[in-house]
């Protein structure tokens, strides 16, 4: 499931992925998608439960399409910052960070509070 934070400093926009993902999913999303690549600064947050199971049916393709739509504006993501406590997303961050654009930062579960004041800064 995905579904948008609540509570968010002005001018970020924050997602919450848990259970498993769905191409459903990421088509409810997509309206608040659309609405964060509108923005000329993108702050975002991405907090990963730990329930989250990864993809379901049609999730993955569904995941690199949407990817794809963002990249006409990559020069507009400034921050992304990644709340979880999955060990292997972590790892995954490290290694594959360099190809977020923008400044990217890892906090655990307990610390959203400081990553939404580090998105917004």
């Amino acid at each position: 499931m995905i579904e948008a934070l609540q509570d968010l400093p002005a001018g970020v926009v924050g997602i919450r992925v848990s259970g498993r993902v769905t191409a459903d999913d990421f088509h409810q999303f997509k309206s608040t998608l659309d609405t964060m690549l509108d923005s000329d600064e993108i702050r975002f947050i991405e907090v990963v439960d730990a329930d989250y199971q990864g993809f379901g049916p049609g999730g993955l393709l569904a995941d690199i399409k949407q990817g794809f739509s963002t990249v006409r504006h990559l020069g507009a993501f400034k921050r992304t910052a990644v709340v979880t406590d999955k060990e292997w997303i972590g790892h995954a961050l490290h290694a594959l960070g360099w190809m977020i654009p923008g400044d990217v930062a890892l906090f655990g579960l307990d610390q959203l509070d400081d990553a939404k004041q580090w998105v917004a800064a």
